[in-house]
């Protein structure tokens, strides 16, 4: 790609950014006016996009309570819409698994990967010697930098047997990242439909296509990273287990410690060391990608907070190069995340 190509390219990127930026507006605008009897609330619309929320009931044994009977509790939590009757309603007892924004988006990413993967797959396997096409060429591609330059690097030629997980963790960290990037369609054209007059939207119980594309980013939730970096726990002991065997337990401090030494190690080696890798993992994935959605809101709020046309410029601008600089943190935490999880299960493989 020569000079011009990647100017290009560049220019498109940042036009890009605007654009989804400035979507943005409808949304922060709609909620000012639908709370116009209260100032604007910065806080309040940060938690609105970046908080999770229950958007399909779901619930294993217990009662529902609808709005006007006893029992009905107005601050619960977990407050839906009857289509049928249009009464609000929540569940009293059993046991709660209400499918939330960030379940959904993890079932449209999921779905995004079979419908990527699955085709490239059968593309590469008639001819794995030939270049099929560009579409399954960028799959390769990004394959084998996965497979050489990561796993093999990393766990020293042993790293067959994980390969199928990495792989399926880089592109699932990848894509949830950057979903999480693409504003709220759904809400947007609820908005514009409701702007339009077209539709009246009960901002309590949006539209389903709302509904399905919250736009929230998956990776921003600690329980998420938490899953993914606990996985990593597991397979750090795994391979520490199936590559020394019993060894492992005393293995895990280096060889050559003296015995007084070894004795303050081994606990800080087999059990806070593994602890302390997962923490590193759930904490670098959650903060780096909600610390630039934070931003963004900020910038774009800052707008509604002073009500000034001098700050329109400044935020949107700046809200751009921002966006700009997540789409590439995107690809990096996603890089750094099966960096980490190679280099750590490397590591258990192998007395040093």
């Amino acid at each position: 790609m020569n000079l011009n190509q990647t100017s290009f390219m560049t220019k498109k990127l940042i036009f890009f950014a605007f654009l989804v930026v400035l979507l943005q507006f409808p949304i922060l605008a709609s909620e000012e006016s639908s709370h116009k009897e209260k100032a604007f609330d910065l806080n309040e619309v940060i938690v609105h996009h970046l908080m999770d929320n229950p958007e399909f009931p779901f619930n294993l044994g217990g009662v529902q309570v609808f709005e006007g009977e006893s029992g009905f509790d107005p601050k619960n939590a977990s407050i839906f819409t009857d289509h049928g009757t249009g009464k609000r309603f929540h569940y009293v007892g059993g046991f709660d698994m209400h499918i939330t924004k960030r379940v959904t988006m993890m079932w449209i990413v999921a779905l995004l990967l079979f419908l990527i993967f699955i085709p490239a797959a059968r593309i590469i396997a008639r001819n794995p010697l030939k270049v099929q096409s560009r579409f399954a060429n960028t799959v390769e591609v990004f394959v084998n930098f996965l497979k050489k330059d990561i796993v093999d690097e990393s766990m020293h030629g042993h790293g067959h047997g994980y390969y199928h997980y990495i792989f399926t963790l880089f592109f699932f960290i990848l894509f949830c990242n950057l979903m999480g990037l693409v504003p709220p369609v759904g809400e947007l054209l609820a908005v514009a439909g409701e702007s339009a007059g077209i539709i009246h939207v009960d901002h309590h119980n949006m539209p389903l296509v709302a509904k399905l594309w919250s736009g929230i980013t998956v990776t921003g939730d600690i329980s998420v990273t938490m899953t993914l970096a606990l996985l990593t726990m597991f397979l750090i002991y795994s391979a520490g287990f199936i590559y020394q065997g019993p060894k492992f337990i005393w293995h895990s401090v280096p060889n050559g410690v003296p015995l007084p030494l070894y004795l303050i190690m081994w606990p800080l080696e087999f059990i806070v060391s593994p602890m302390a890798k997962t923490f590193a993992l759930t904490v670098r994935l959650l903060a780096n990608m909600t610390a630039g959605h934070v931003i963004i809101l900020a910038l774009m709020g800052f707008i509604f907070q002073f009500q000034s046309w001098g700050i329109v410029p400044v935020s949107v601008i700046g809200s751009g190069l921002i966006y700009v600089l997540e789409i590439f943190v995107a690809f990096l935490q996603a890089y750094i995340f099966v960096l980490l999880t190679s280099l750590f299960v490397g590591l258990s493989m192998h007395r040093h």
